[in-house]
């Protein structure tokens, strides 16, 4: 409270500020309409006779309006939860347990936390974030009027962080997603929710930028705005100035924990499908290939003589998925799916992802130098937690001894039994294992480290040191820059471009 009356003090000086230059202006004016000191005043413009500039087409004079018709549909939501906490750590704001309760086996502590919503039915349906009602016990949604209503969860999209809710009633007001006609950059938005507990706070900026990708599964292309959101807006709605809801506020980038200009939403097409799927079935399935992808960086395309950074690199195929069935290899490059161009990974993500289980997915990839056509038949994406235990599995292993000297600073040797034993390499991994690196060269620089094991080269399998060697020779004959190793450690394949100079 502290902080917020300081703002308000420091916010009252500045208008106090510029009501004392009005002031000064005025008396400016008085003296050029009666004269002083012999001053007739003639060529001095009275402020009264100044013409007001009016603003550009489309910029408002006042966002009041909208924000007076729009506002009720908003809500705060307030949730409360469990956590179990050890023995001898103490939540902040949090009174410790009593000496005695619960020892040895940690405590369960009450959490609070708070987001904002909105209608989107007159019958009580309500959007919000997923990260808002996660594992939360009790959920009220808090009306402009103040009256609380409890809700319950009808569906949650972790993936999407979207998360629909309904309460009992009806004749709620409430507002429409916008899904026909995509905002520009530079377009006004309106944010309106509860940060810090403040319910009903409006603010106003504009669409900054589009295709923010969201950092993790890739099912969102975040909408860039620069309205204030602070925590407590999450899962609230940014309106066009049609009243109209084109984004679900999300996410911030902030050093300092409050609001820097840098918000996310997700936009309104992706929040409509989402909400729609939630309320018809409580859950959202997508399609999967069973791949693991990745951006094709300028190390990446520079390694393999490619002509831009369009694709998505494959850098893992789950063993007996769809994609190995229907022949993708790790260390492809897919650059179309069922006739729509893959400009990023993420493209590629959610192109699969709109696939019905069991329908075909026709890819293109860039293999060896040429484009290679598939059919993918594609399932049901699992679950997060059956996912990772996907990315486990069984295989063979190699048995010949380390031969040769190092090469581009590394030694290596096939695996074997002991190998895998020392580092730690799952059964299903097969290559080169690196177990020594001089530390001046590229791959000590680019963090290359004992027990990663090289899976490919220049896209091609290495079984040996043999075939390491061979790809190594051909691609220095060839005056390639670099060439691209595909790494994996701890199960994960990596691709990691290594100066040939």
């Amino acid at each position: 409270m502290g902080n917020v009356l300081n703002s308000v003090k420091k916010n009252k000086g500045l208008v106090a500020g510029v009501a004392g230059g009005l002031m000064l202006g005025a008396a400016v004016a008085g003296a050029a309409v009666s004269g002083l000191g012999g001053y007739d005043g003639s060529t001095l413009i009275k402020t009264a006779a100044v013409t007001p500039v009016k603003p550009p087409a489309g910029a408002p004079m006042s966002f009041a309006d909208i924000i007076e018709r729009v506002s009720p549909a908003v809500v705060s939501i307030e949730t409360k939860g469990k956590v179990k906490v050890p023995n001898g750590l103490i939540i902040p704001g949090f009174e410790p347990p009593s000496q005695g309760e619960g020892e040895g086996e940690g405590n369960e502590q009450e959490v609070r936390g708070a987001g904002s919503g909105f209608f989107i039915t007159a019958d009580g349906y309500v959007v919000t974030n997923n990260h808002v009602v996660e594992g939360a016990d009790e959920i009220t949604v808090v009306l402009t009027n103040e009256q609380k209503l409890t809700a319950k969860v009808i569906g949650r999209d972790p993936a999407t962080d979207l998360a629909v809710l309904k309460v009992e009633g009806k004749n709620f007001p409430y507002v429409q997603f916008e899904t026909e006609q995509r905002p520009r950059v530079g377009d006004w938005v309106i944010a309106v929710g509860n940060p810090f507990g403040l319910s009903g706070t409006a603010t106003a900026g504009i669409v900054s930028a589009f295709g923010r990708p969201d950092g993790a599964q890739g099912y969102v292309d975040y909408m860039q705005i620069d309205a204030a959101i602070n925590r407590g807006n999450s899962g609230g709605p940014t309106f066009d100035l049609n009243g109209r809801v084109i984004g679900v506020n999300s996410a911030i980038i902030t050093p300092s924990g409050g609001n820097a200009g840098v918000g996310f939403a997700i936009p309104a097409d992706t929040a409509s499908a989402i909400a729609r799927k939630l309320m018809a079935g409580g859950k959202v399935e997508r399609g999967y290939i069973g791949v693991s992808i990745l951006p094709v960086t300028d190390d990446v395309a520079e390694s393999l003589s490619l002509p831009d950074k369009d694709g998505a690199y494959i850098a893992d195929v789950t063993k007996d998925g769809p994609a190995a069935k229907g022949g993708v290899q790790v260390g492809d490059i897919v650059k179309k799916v069922n006739g729509k161009t893959v400009k990023l990974n993420t493209d590629l993500t959610r192109n699969v992802a709109d696939v019905r289980p069991g329908e075909k997915v026709e890819v293109e990839v860039f293999r060896n130098g040429k484009m290679v056509k598939l059919t993918i038949v594609a399932a049901l994406r699992p679950g997060e937690d059956e996912l990772n235990k996907i990315l486990n599995g069984g295989g063979g292993s190699a048995t010949s001894p380390e031969t040769g000297a190092p090469v581009l600073g590394l030694s290596v040797k096939p695996l074997d039994p002991t190998s895998r034993k020392t580092y730690g390499i799952e059964a299903d991994v097969s290559g080169l294992v690196v177990t020594a690196i001089e530390p001046t060269s590229d791959a000590a620089k680019k963090g290359l480290k004992a027990g990663d094991v090289i899976v490919r080269a220049n896209n091609l399998p290495v079984a040996n040191r043999a075939d390491f060697d061979k790809i190594v020779a051909e691609m220095k004959a060839a005056n390639r820059p670099s060439i691209l190793l595909l790494v994996n450690r701890a199960g994960r394949n990596v691709p990691l471009p290594l100066s040939l100079k």
